[in-house]
């Protein structure tokens, strides 16, 4: 795996924190943490979707840093915080791996 792709797989997992902070950022206590954890998250995030852009393409880079995103904070967010935990949901977070997937063989 190349430094790109490890850097893109980084940046996706930033792009779950900026959410999970906005949410750590409503609980007692949590505001001032949660508002840095989900900054900081948002500036690393973008920095390493940048140097991935250096190596990979901008449609298959962007997708996979989008989907990590959205899948991750959906996994959060069931596991976490009492988010709906039906069938329907998980399939569709399937999906959109397998789409990202598909992106990549192509």
């Amino acid at each position: 795996m190349s430094i790109y792709w490890i850097a893109l797989l980084l940046a996706g997992l930033c792009e779950i924190g900026w959410p999970l902070g906005l949410k750590l950022s409503d609980l007692p206590n949590m505001k001032a943490w949660g508002l840095l954890l989900a900054i900081v998250s948002m500036a690393l995030s973008g920095l390493l979707l940048w140097y991935s852009l250096k190596e990979i393409p901008i449609g298959t880079a962007y997708a996979v840093w989008t989907s990590i995103g959205a899948v991750g904070t959906f996994t959060i967010g069931v596991l976490v915080f009492g988010d709906p935990n039906i069938a329907i949901r998980w399939v569709g977070g399937a999906l959109i791996v397998l789409g990202v997937a598909l992106l990549k063989l192509g």
